[in-house]
């Protein structure tokens, strides 16, 4: 009995818990604090990397021109294109129907 008349005294809102009019408002505590400002200082280091690169415009242009040469799967693309797709016209395909050009 006792049980029970301890779950009754606890009240929730109405409808979503957190959203709303009677809403559930959590409390600010120091460890929550501490968390959130932790979250924003590695927010702003991340930017400042972004807004700060480590290679300049004039050092980034063609930096991976090497690499780009030697990717397999640049490769591997090449040689399906060569083996496969070969490029048809619907002139080649009615090439047998022109016996002669001249007009009669």
């Amino acid at each position: 009995m006792h049980l029970s008349s301890i779950l009754w005294k606890v009240k929730l809102p109405k409808g979503h818990i957190f959203r709303g009019k009677y809403r559930l408002v959590k409390k600010v505590t120091l460890p929550a604090l501490r968390k959130m400002k932790q979250e924003l200082e590695i927010e702003e280091k991340n930017m400042f990397y972004l807004r700060h690169p480590y290679l300049t415009v004039e050092q980034s242009i063609g930096h991976m021109h090497d690499l780009k040469e030697n990717n397999q799967m640049t490769k591997f693309r090449q040689a399906r294109l060569q083996k496969f797709c070969k490029t048809v016209t619907l002139a080649d395909h009615l090439n047998h129907l022109k016996v002669k050009d001249a007009w009669e």
